[in-house]
Parts: structure tokens; C-alpha cells; sequence
């Protein structure tokens, strides 16, 4: 047997106290792996707090700016000298440069540089180019306030933070995912962020919400600052084309185009929305076509998308930053702080260099104006060794200035006062001013230098004195400079919840087995019940009396004998239903009216009483609280007299569904038939619009549109001189920029409207009442011209309306009441002309308030536009005059 071979290999050491020692696996383990946690934390995926940057990419505009010349460098050479200071791959350094590149905020590129929109890549590195920005030099680089440490190998130096003047950190956001922990900061609007920066050194509060260059929505009622534990809600822009088709223009912020369309099909495909196909036409702009199924509602379609596919997607920010070495758990208001402090220490470093560096130009400007005016170069041609120039050029000096040092500073003297001692070096530079110089030296010249010298020191002193208003001043500036094209993108809006019951789209199909006692989607040979979608909760009536309320399935047991099943909706208070049963513990019939509002699932309900040989005589679903008159048949054999009675549902109340209702007979009954169906019993409906969300509610959030019964209409008048007819379906939208005014729909309303006819380019009044019957259409009142717009619209019975106009060159008012100008015409008349102009400012004025009409407002209808003189008779127009102007 072949004896094994022995192990040589030395054990893992370390080195303590000069002594090696053996480092076991799980000493291994503890050291090495907190040693990687710790490299990865700082080194990499967490940014500095003082310049808001990773490693990476600070190593990338330090390098870039070493190359910056002002032209366009290929970002493979730029790769190449950052891998000078950063110890990994070209790769990686490509990807964080292209990824700089994108924000547009440090970096001018050109050429393909990819579509952060549609995730296409950037062209390889040899293609393209970049260099600094504008912005980026002026805010970002000054060798003089940084500082400085050996890169990894120790041949290059490298700045261990830029001195960063601008909060760039939340200006760009970041996301790095470290050991043990991970960071996501949202980027925000570069003019706000400038504007809270000021808000910071003002002492006044400041908030923060992110901005996102893909546009979109966002709701940030749960922000929570950006801090752990806070959540923002983004939505893609939807838009509605027209009755059958929905457009797309602006995305959820970290969604690509592809990821949204492929969302938006999956979900079609599980049949949660039904669309006949999605287009992609995005080119410079986001555009995704959707094209809708027939029948298929716009408004419900939205609100699909928003639940089903990416349309809406949920972040969560995570403000973490490496600060001391450590890293650092706090929002977005607190880093602004810091870098807005941070940004004023900075500014006041730069400013004490500026002073520095002038008193220095100054100093010497003075000692080379009396060095050279007062020929002081003369008096060393008879010296004959070095220190006795020096000495002789001191002395010289000394008849002329006083220093610091000199006891006598401080008191008048005609000396020139130096800003400080003289020294050595100050001597041998002025023993190197050339002859030519000299012999071409101009006091007048000097004297102007030194003049502008001290007027720069005195402005320089006066920053330092106010330093909070030259910080101001600077975030100012780059609003200024910088901030033309960089408004805000995403619009900050309230989200209302969406729930995926009622938005989703019918995919299934509900059937019963009413003797077995199944429901579900599979039993297509059995009785069909409704349309449903496959998350609906299906009630169950039995026979027996008890009340069940089940997921859908395929196949769902619920049991035998059922007499009644439909989608359930939770916290439908409308539903009503109207129950006959027979109570086996006394005998009775019982009449009672009940909603199901809640409930828990799989739980069975006794609702037709709970004794031996209780049963449900008759049951009907009203689905907006319908009462009925029934026809009680009872029993031939029983000794009542009279054996056929009515009963009308209407007298009953509806309680809850553990009630045991009223008492209809105590003799058995043989039939129990339908009369007649009444009215609704629980009244009309309140309805209110939330002007945030653009919802209809009825939790009485926003304005009362009114109580709505069966049949009732909603009348919406929009901006854009278009109005609707449309029912009260709680699950419509109606874009608040747009709405005009939404209310309850009364036949005999007049819609008194002034509006700008493009076509005549005049100014024209109509009057009409609604004739159109379609529902949930829009029809435009105005011509069709392009630049036909509507100025004003109103409701009210004679809306009186103020005005204003320029007749050659003057302003002029008026007044004005619709209803006395013109009869009511047809919604399709263009209507009496009011003005030869455009008008503007045409605004509403209350008539219990409406002063008298004016001398001037007089002009309006004045042929010469001129006030006629005191003594002359004024010719009076009356409404529906027609006036010639010049």
C-alpha cells in the first residue's frame, strides 16, 4: 500500500508582538471579511458625504480635469488615465463614467451615449467623447482648498474629496449596494435644490422632494425626507387619445421603455386589462401607443395599468453617505445642510486665498513703485558683495514705508503702510526687475494697478465680513448661469388607491352547479352566472339560510342547494338585499333587509335563521337599495282568512345581517311571487370631487357635486371649450388642469360661454343648452380653427363678466351680462360678436357687487376710442349693438 504523501503546506500566520501566530478559520473569516466589508463600503458603493461622489467617480473627474484642455477627449483615453488612480477595470470605470455622462449635469458628451429611457447602451469608448462641463469647473475643482493622498500605488496623488460648491449628491441620487448595507439617494431638481440651499443659510425651513429626468408622477406623502422607512410612489404619464386609444409620454423613474410595454402584456395576457396591441414610437420623446379592446372604458384601463403593470412602481430612498470613515443613516434635508455648510467653508477658503493672494500683489506693487520712483536701484551700484545690496535696498526702503512691526504703525505718518513685514525674498525679487522694465516703468499705470488692487481687497473683505450673503449669492448665480432648461420634470401630485378588484378587467366567467353546491370558472357545462375576474370574491345564498362569501377557483365547494350567487364587492353599502325566510325554531315567516359589507372568507353566516328546519323563501339582490311589493300565497289548509296579501319591502329598514327582522305571517306559506319593483329606499347619493386626485368619492373628499339618484348625469365643462355627459361610475378620472367645472346635469342648464373664433379672428358670445344624449363623449363647442380658444364658460343662470382690451395702443375695460346680450341658440352657433379683438382677462363679477358701468368701460363701443369732451352728447349703445372699429 502506497504510503500518502505528507502535507508541507505552512499555516495561514500573522505577525504580533515580532512573534508569527497561527490564524485559525474563523480568525480568518472575521478579519478578511470584515476587511473586504469595510473596502466595499468606503472604497466603492457608498458615497462621501463632503463631495457626494463614489471613488469611481471622483477618480474620473480628477483625471478629466488633469486632461481638460476645453476640447472633446475619447473616453477610452480618459479610461485609461483613470485607471492611474482606480485599482480596477476599464470596464467598471467605463460604465461609472458613461453613467456620469447620462445626469448632463459635470460631463458634455458627444456622441451615442445610450438612452437612460430605453436602457440602450452607450457606443463603445473609442467612439465617443467627453470633457468637463462649465458648471462642473466653476463648482466642483480648485487645486488650492484640496485635499490631497497617494493613489493605490503611489505614484499619483489624488484628491481625497473634491471641494464640492453645490449639493451634487442630491442633484444626481445615487444607488450602491455594499456589504451589509446599501444606499439610495433620489435625485432632485438642480434650481430647488439652489433655492433650499439659500432657504438653509436664511435660516428658514426647507422641503425636499425628488425630481426625476424621466418626467412622470410622484406622490410623496410617505418621503419621509429620504430617510430608512420612507416610500414614494412614481406613476408613468398617461394620456387619453380618444375613446380607444391611450398614450404614453413620460415613465416611472428606473423603468425602461421595453420593461413598461413588456409589463403592460404580461398583464394583458393574465387578462387583468384588455388591449388589442401596445406600438412603440419613442424617438427623442417617450411615446407608447395602447390600443384599447371595444367597450373597453379608458378611465378603468388606467387605473389597470396603474395596478397591474409598471406603470406605477413603489421606491424606497435609503440616505446613507460615508462621513468620518463611517457611514451615515440620515435624509435629505440634513445632507443639504451639510453640503450647504459645507459650500459656505468653502467659498470662505477660497475667499481667504483671493485676499491673501492680493495683499501679496499689493505688497509688492508698492515696493516696486518706490524701488523704481524713488531710483532706489541706484544706490546699489557701489556695493560690492550680495548682502550689501540686500542691505542697501532694505535700507532704501525704510526711508519710504512702515511695517507692521514699526511701533509707530498705527499712527499717521506719510509713509506707505505695507501690509506686512519685509522680507528677504521680498528684496531679491525686486533685484530681479528687468532693466527694460524699468527704464519703461509709468507711475500713472502703477498707481491705477494699486488703486484696483485695494478695490479688489476691500470687496474681498467685505465677502468675508458677509459671508452668508456671498453664499446666497453664489446659489443665486447658478440659477442664473446655470439653471435655463433645468425646471422641474415630475409633477408632485396625491395618489388616490387603486384596488385591483374593481380595475380589473372581466377574464373569467362565474358558473354555478346549484344542486351539487359548486361555483367556479371550470364548470363551463353548468349554469353561467355573470363575467368576473379571476381575484373576485363570489357570495353564496343556500337554501338552508346560510350566507357564504369564497375566493374564485376553478372549482370551489360552498354547499348544495344554492339559491343565489354574484361577485361580491367589500364595503358596498348600495347592494340590498330582501329576504324571506321561514325561522324553524317558531314557525314564523320573517321578512328582513340587510347589506353584506363585511365579512371574513370561508366563514358561513346564518342570515335565515338559525333553528332546525330554517329555509329561505324567496331572496332578491337590489343593487342600489331597489324596495319591491311581493305576493304572499299561503297555505290553502290554513285557518287564516284572508290567504293572498301584499307586502311592500319599501316599509321595511334595512339593518344588519345578524338581524331577525319583522314578522310577515305565522302560517305556512305556499308561494311567494314578485309584484311589482319600487324605488330606492336608502335616497340618493352623495358625490363629491376630489380637485387633487381628480376622483369622484363618496368619502367627502373635495367638493359636493350634489345627491345623485338612478339616472342622474354629470355635466364636466373643460378648458378647452369641449363638454361631457357621463354617468356616476366612481372609477372616471377627470384631470383637474383641465376641468372647468364638473356638477350635476340639469336639461334646462344654460352654458353661457365667451370664446375667440379664429376663423373672424373676433371675440364671440354664445348661449346654449345640452342637446347631445351619448355618454362619456366630449363635443367642442368653438370652431375649429387653431386658434380659436375658449376665454370663459359659466352656469350660472346670467353671468355678468368683466373685461379688458386694447383699442390703438390703449387699455380698455368693460362689463357685461351674457344672459342680456343673447337669446340661448344652439350648442353648434358660433353666437353674437362682442369685440373685433381678442379680448383678455375676461373674469366673472357677482351681480350684488357689479359697479356701474364707467365713462371709460363706455369707450369699449367708441368709434374713435377717445373720451369725447364733457359738454358732448355721448351716443349710448345697448347690448347686441354692433360696433365698427378702426
Amino acid at each position: 500500500m502506497a504510503r500518502s504523501k505528507k502535507d508541507t503546506t505552512v499555516p495561514p500566520t500573522a505577525s504580533v508582538g515580532g512573534e508569527d501566530q497561527v490564524i485559525s478559520l474563523s480568525g480568518m473569516y472575521q478579519n478578511y471579511f470584515l476587511d473586504y466589508a469595510s473596502y466595499v463600503i468606503l472604497e466603492r458603493a457608498v458615497p462621501a458625504i463632503e463631495d457626494g461622489l463614489k471613488p469611481v467617480q471622483r477618480r474620473i473627474l480628477h483625471a478629466m480635469y488633469e486632461q481638460h484642455d476645453g476640447r472633446y477627449h475619447k473616453v477610452a483615453n480618459l479610461i485609461g488615465q483613470t485607471m492611474q488612480y482606480h485599482p480596477h477595470g476599464d470596464a467598471a470605470i467605463g460604465d461609472a463614467l458613461v453613467n456620469l455622462g447620462q445626469k448632463d449635469l459635470l460631463i458634455d458628451c458627444q456622441g451615442n451615449w445610450g438612452d437612460y429611457r430605453t436602457g440602450d447602451p452607450a457606443a463603445a469608448p473609442r467612439y465617443i467623447e467627453a470633457r468637463l462641463t462649465k458648471f462642473a469647473l466653476e463648482v466642483a475643482f480648485n487645486p488650492q482648498t484640496t485635499h490631497w493622498q497617494m493613489s493605490y500605488d503611489g505614484r499619483k496623488r489624488e484628491p481625497i474629496a473634491l471641494p464640492m460648491k453645490f449639493p451634487l449628491l442630491l442633484a444626481q441620487g445615487v444607488e450602491g449596494i455594499a456589504v451589509g448595507l446599501s444606499t439610495k439617494v433620489l435625485p432632485h431638481n438642480f434650481i430647488e435644490l439652489c433655492e433650499a440651499s439659500i432657504a438653509v443659510l436664511e435660516g428658514r425651513e426647507v422641503s425636499l422632494y425628488p425630481d426625476f429626468p424621466t418626467g412622470g408622477l410622484v406622490d410623496v406623502t410617505q418621503y419621509n425626507g429620504g430617510a430608512r422607512g420612507g416610500k414614494v410612489r412614481v406613476r408613468a404619464r398617461i394620456q387619453e387619445v380618444d375613446k380607444k386609444t391611450l398614450r404614453i409620454t413620460e415613465l416611472p423613474y428606473g423603468v425602461f421603455v421595453s420593461d413598461l410595454i413588456d409589463s403592460i402584456l404580461k398583464a394583458n395576457e393574465k387578462g387583468q386589462i384588455k388591449i388589442k396591441r401596445v406600438i412603440d414610437k419613442t424617438a427623442a420623446e417617450v411615446d407608447i401607443e395602447i390600443e384599447l379592446q371595444p367597450g373597453v372604458s379608458p378611465d378603468v384601463t388606467i387605473d389597470a395599468l396603474y395596478a397591474f403593470s409598471d406603470c406605477e412602481v413603489s421606491i424606497s430612498p435609503n440616505c446613507c453617505v460615508i462621513q468620518g470613515s463611517r457611514p451615515l443613516f440620515t435624509d435629505v434635508n440634513e445632507l443639504l445642510r451639510i453640503s450647504t455648510e459645507n459650500t459656505k467653508e468653502l467659498l470662505r477658503q477660497e475667499l481667504e486665498i483671493q485676499r491673501h493672494e492680493l495683499e501679496e500683489k499689493l505688497h509688492f506693487a508698492s515696493l516696486e513703485k518706490i524701488f523704481i520712483k524713488n531710483r532706489i536701484y541706484r544706490d546699489i551700484e557701489e556695493c560690492e558683495t550680495w548682502e550689501a545690496v540686500l542691505q542697501t535696498i532694505e535700507a532704501g526702503l525704510r526711508r519710504y514705508v512702515i511695517t507692521p512691526d514699526d511701533p509707530d504703525y498705527r499712527q499717521k505718518t506719510t509713509k506707505v503702510k505695507l501690509l506686512r513685514p519685509l522680507t528677504q525674498e521680498d528684496l531679491v525679487r525686486l533685484t530681479e526687475i528687468r532693466i527694460k522694465r524699468i527704464s519703461k516703468y509709468n507711475t500713472f499705470k502703477a498707481e491705477e494697478e494699486i488703486a484696483h488692487l485695494n478695490e479688489q481687497l476691500r470687496e474681498t473683505l467685505h465677502h468675508l465680513a458677509h459671508l452668508k450673503e456671498f453664499a446666497v449669492a453664489h446659489f443665486r448665480r447658478l440659477i442664473e448661469q446655470y439653471g435655463s432648461g433645468r425646471e422641474r420634470k415630475t409633477e408632485i401630485a396625491v395618489f388616490d388607491e387603486i384596488r385591483a378588484a374593481e380595475v380589473v378587467a372581466n377574464n373569467a366567467k362565474l358558473y354555478v352547479d346549484r344542486v351539487g353546491g359548486f361555483i367556479g370558472m371550470g364548470l363551463k357545462k353548468d349554469e353561467f352566472v355573470q363575467d368576473c375576474s379571476d381575484i373576485d370574491d363570489i357570495i353564496v345564498f343556500r337554501r338552508d339560510g346560510v350566507m357564504k362569501v369564497v375566493r374564485i377557483g376553478e372549482k370551489v365547494f360552498v354547499g348544495k342547494d344554492i339559491i343565489h350567487v354574484a361577485v361580491w364587492k367589500k364595503n358596498d353599502e348600495r347592494t340590498t338585499y330582501n329576504l324571506v325566510y321561514l325561522d324553524g325554531s317558531t314557525g314564523r315567516a320573517m321578512v328582513k333587509r340587510f347589506n353584506v359589507t363585511a365579512i371574513t372568507r370561508d366563514k358561513e353566516y346564518p342570515v335565515g335563521g338559525s333553528g332546525k328546519g330554517s329555509r329561505i323563501l324567496y331572496l332578491t339582490a337590489n343593487p342600489n337599495g331597489e324596495s319591491e311589493v311581493i305576493t304572499v300565497t299561503l297555505s290553502p289548509g290554513c285557518s287564516a282568512k284572508i290567504k293572498v296579501f301584499d307586502y311592500d319591502f319599501g316599509e321595511l329598514a334595512i339593518k344588519g345581517r345578524d338581524a331577525q327582522g319583522n314578522i310577515l305571517t305565522k302560517y305556512p306559506i305556499k308561494s311567494i311571487r314578485q309584484k311589482e319593483v319600487g324605488k330606492s329606499t336608502i335616497g340618493a347619493q352623495k358625490i363629491w370631487y376630489d380637485d387633487i386626485t381628480g376622483r369622484l368619492n363618496t368619502q367627502e373628499r373635495g367638493r359636493l357635486l350634489g345627491d345623485f339618484d338612478t339616472g342622474n348625469l354629470l355635466l364636466v365643462l373643460y378648458r378647452d371649450g369641449s363638454y361631457e355627459l357621463t354617468d356616476t361610475d366612481l372609477l372616471q378620472r377627470f384631470e383637474p388642469k383641465e376641468v372647468l367645472h364638473i356638477g350635476k346635469f340639469d336639461p334646462d342648464l344654460v352654458v353661457s360661454a365667451v370664446h375667440f373664433d379664429g376663423h373672424k379672428g373676433w371675440t364671440m358670445v354664445k348661449r346654449f343648452r345640452i342637446e347631445t344624449t351619448r355618454l362619456r363623449e366630449r363635443y367642442s363647442y368653438l370652431t375649429d380653427h387653431p386658434k380659436s380658444k375658449l376665454l370663459f364658460a359659466s352656469v350660472q343662470p346670467n353671468p355678468r363678466i368683466r373685461y379688458s382690451l386694447r383699442i390703438k395702443g390703449k387699455p380698455m375695460s368693460g362689463e357685461i351680462s351674457l344672459g342680456s346680450f343673447m337669446d340661448i341658440k344652439g350648442w353648434k352657433a358660433v353666437g353674437n360678436k362682442l369685440s373685433d379683438a381678442l379680448l383678455s382677462d375676461v373674469q366673472e363679477v357677482d351681480e350684488t357687487t357689479a359697479p356701474e358701468p364707467t365713462a371709460q368701460q363706455g369707450l369699449l363701443f367708441d368709434t374713435t376710442a377717445e373720451a369725447p369732451p364733457p359738454s358732448e352728447e355721448k351716443k349710448i349703445y345697448k347690448a347686441g349693438d354692433t360696433i365698427e372699429f378702426d
